[in-house]
């Protein structure tokens, strides 16, 4: 069920809205401004919406759709108007990975699969799963990002990712500019939401060298209660120099992020119950069972350190590029379990080492939970025949848990859970292009190879909370280390392929080849290691583009993806890793395009056939969460699926003040077989989970004088929520406004000044954004806030 709300007040957007009224200044174009780099690059390259002619689908984002987004948003929704991607994050800031879900043409980056590849400035992001990956909002800061370039479905084959099953996104940074210049931005918003953003760029620094940095620091809180506590400091930096003809950048990042996360919510029922409300809880109540749902006990907390450096070089016809990087990864999830796990065998009616600070037991197994005990710390039971009056969370407990089944005196109990990532990684990659002619005509061959070595490292230890009736608040050294292990991963990619321009049209040919050893390491018991190889077959890639007019071109292409079995397959002791098979697709897109001035137009068809899917199946489940479980859930090679659809998208400069983008995604998405499939439940040709049928945008942005706005409405149809197609989430619209001016010389030492409002969920629809087997996430709602940005 949606629900539309007019009526809820906003005092932010109304005072800015009366700040933007009294401002008057008629010095600056907008148009002027919009084409230049508060920072000064001296040159911005355009970058258009439909995408570049090569024989595959394509799109990148503009400047317009970074206006629809605030300055606090994450780098990841601004793709979401580009056809065929579907963004859904629960915070509408991006401050919980948690509820992030990615989808194109039916395949999927979120809590239970990574279909989709990322990259940040050409370079693997290092997989996008929550325990051990990052996604490229752990990357980039917002105001740092120069566009994303979406290859949907057979993408390039230089792509660096070994989950490009659908495509890859390739998140760019921007450039240095010439001029020395400090750019200082402030960002206000609901929610408890402000940032404050500061780049200086150098200008040349020394001959042909020129460089920025910038830093900036974030808070925000949930948007249900505002109890969370979400923070992120981010740090960047990059260079570019010619030396001796050969082109060098460098760029350094650093983010430390603490997001406190969103629930899903349990079927369209609990949605309905009350769709502004995810289950979690703001005040600590003492009873431990109810407080597993405390907000601020679920958090996410992540540093990432990313570095690389690059050269590009000519050498007569020949074109090369090769760069190195470094990636660090330290992290940790939280959960409050209402328990604590009985680990040492004490003795019948002994006090319970368990509570004692420095008892910290490793490896081993559970010998019961305890949940309340005497004030000398024995263990306590509840008394016989007694029924638990506690309804929340999840239905209800069992008498262990009610402090009404106990004496006066018994002493609750809990444990803070952590688990804890670290990944590091380093890798290269070389690319060689060469220009040269096959009698008359132009060929250009190209190869290259990708390696990464990576070392992910996981383990999880239980803290007791000091005192479960007043706080949260845990002993730091852990009563027990529940496992400690790593993940070894060699990646071996290389390709090559040719192009030849026929003159009518120009066709290439690729071949490229996945070399994957994983292994896993268990610290506490060797028995538990395993070594496997999952390498692909010689996969295949050829395609053409036509010109057929004048700004008119037909393309089409082929393209054999795989995605290699990912390290947290093996995370369960009892995976049976020979039941698991890397998962492959086979793309293929047709397709016509259209550029004149002022109009720009594509239209795609599609099909995709998808192998071996691999399915995560949580452990946290609609009646509780099973804390217990040695990993986050398990996998299993679920069949596989197969699509169709179509891609339409236009860009029009109606006027010289007002351009419309619009676009249109139909995607029919099917299962084939499941590992599920039976004569009661049956799944063979249900539509995938998930994945909408429909989606459209609408884009209008007006640019005149010194003011600019713009509407941009999304609609979104229908998904399934679970793959038997029984429970079905509602279609959804959401719009986002932008509304703002841009200065020139406003005061003495200020060289711009950029005022902008945003508005996300303008109409304040309710709707659930990310779908999982079974359960969602609520989509945040009506969110306004206002930057001030000043170059100097």
């Amino acid at each position: 069920m949606k629900k539309t709300n007019f009526g809820k007040p906003s005092f932010l957007g109304m005072s800015v809205i009366a700040a933007l009224a009294t401002t008057v200044n008629t010095h600056a174009l907008a148009e002027e401004a919009l084409a230049a780099d508060v920072g000064n690059n001296d040159t911005i390259e355009e970058i258009q919406v439909i995408g570049r002619s090569v024989s595959y689908a394509n799109n990148a984002t503009d400047e317009n759709m970074k206006n629809q987004q605030s300055a606090m948003t994450s780098v990841l929704a601004t793709v979401d108007n580009l056809p065929g991607v579907l963004i859904n994050e629960g915070d509408t800031f991006g401050a919980d990975d948690w509820s992030t879900s990615i989808s194109i043409r039916g395949f999927q980056v979120d809590l239970d699969q990574q279909q989709i590849g990322m990259t940040v400035d050409g370079i693997a992001n290092g997989n996008s799963n929550y325990g051990g990956g990052a996604k490229a909002n752990r990357y980039i800061d917002t105001e740092n990002l120069r566009s994303v370039d979406v290859s949907q479905g057979t993408a390039d084959i230089a792509s660096r990712s070994n989950e490009a099953l659908g495509g890859t996104l390739n998140f760019t940074t921007i450039n240095p500019g010439q001029e020395e210049t400090m750019v200082l931005s402030g960002t206000m918003g609901e929610f408890d939401a402000q940032k404050i953003y500061l780049r200086y760029e150098t200008g040349e620094l020394v001959d042909n060298t020129y460089a920025w940095v910038s830093m900036s620091t974030q808070e925000s809180s949930d948007w249900m209660d505002q109890a969370a506590e979400n923070t992120r400091d981010h740090f960047a930096a990059k260079v570019t120099s010619l030396v001796s003809g050969i082109d060098f950048t460098g760029y350094v990042s650093y983010d430390d992020t603490h997001e406190d996360n969103y629930q899903r919510v349990y079927g369209t029922a609990q949605f309905e119950q009350n769709p502004e409300w995810d289950q979690l809880t703001s005040d600590w109540t003492g009873i431990p069972y109810q407080d597993q749902a405390y907000r601020r006990g679920w958090s996410t907390l992540r540093e990432n350190f990313f570095t690389y450096l690059q050269a590009d070089a000519s050498v007569g016809a020949v074109d090369v590029s090769a760069n190195v990087y470094y990636h660090n990864l330290k992290g940790r999830g939280d959960w409050v379990p209402p328990y604590l796990v009985d680990v040492t065998d004490d003795g019948l009616n002994q006090p319970n080492s368990e509570l004692v600070s420095g008892n910290t037991v490793y490896g081993g197994a559970s010998l019961g939970q305890l949940f309340f005990v005497s004030p000398a710390g024995q263990t306590l039971v509840a008394e016989d025949g007694c029924t638990s009056s506690l309804t929340f969370p999840y239905g209800g407990s069992g008498a262990e848990y009610d402090p009404a089944c106990y004496d006066d005196n018994a002493v609750p109990v809990g444990s803070y859970r952590h688990t804890h990532y670290k990944k590091e990684r380093v890798g290269f990659n070389a690319d060689l292009t060469w220009y040269t002619k096959i009698g008359e005509m132009d060929n250009v061959l190209r190869a290259g190879v990708w390696y990464e070595d990576y070392t992910r490292e996981e383990y999880r230890d239980w803290h007791k909370i000091i005192d479960a009736a007043t706080s949260f608040h845990y002993d730091h050294t852990p009563y027990w280390v529940q496992y400690s292990r790593d993940f070894p991963v060699e990646t071996l990619m290389y390709y090559i392929e040719d192009e030849l321009d026929l003159g009518f049209a120009k066709v290439r040919l690729g071949a490229k080849q996945f070399d994957v050893e994983l292994e896993k390491n268990d610290l506490f018991d060797a028995s538990n290691d395993l070594d496997v190889s999952s390498d692909s077959d010689v996969l295949l890639s050829a395609g053409f583009v036509a010109p057929i007019a004048d700004g008119l071109e037909v393309f089409g292409g082929y393209a054999e993806n795989f995605a290699a079995i990912k390290d947290s397959v093996f995370e369960r002791d009892d995976a049976d890793v020979s039941l698991i098979e890397p998962e492959t697709a086979e793309n293929i897109d047709i397709g016509v395009r259209y550029s004149a001035p002022g109009f720009n137009a594509s239209l795609t068809y599609y099909t995709i056939e998808f192998d071996n899917r691999i399915r995560f199946i949580s452990n946290e489940q609609s009646d509780g969460i099973d804390f217990l479980e040695a990993a986050a859930g398990g996998f299993v090679n679920d069949g596989g699926v197969e699509s169709d659809g179509i891609e339409a998208s236009a860009q029009w400069q109606a006027t010289d003040y007002l351009s419309i983008f619009a676009s249109y995604t139909y995607n029919n998405s099917e299962y084939t077989k499941s590992a599920y499939d039976d004569e009661e439940n049956p799944v063979r040709g249900n539509t995938v989970l998930g994945t909408a049928q429909d989606m459209a945008v609408i884009s209008l942005d007006y640019a005149k004088g010194i003011y600019l706005a713009g509407l941009s409405t999304k609609y979104v149809g229908p998904r399934y929520m679970n793959a038997e197609n029984t429970m079905e989430a509602d279609e959804y619209i959401v719009s986002d406004f932008y509304a703002g001016m841009m200065l020139d010389n406003v005061a003495p030492g200020i060289k711009t000044l950029d005022v902008r409002l945003t508005i996300n969920n303008l109409f304040d629809e309710s709707y659930l954004g990310t779908v999982v087997s079974n359960a969602g996430w609520i989509g945040a709602p009506r969110t306004a806030a206002i930057n001030v940005k000043a170059s100097f």
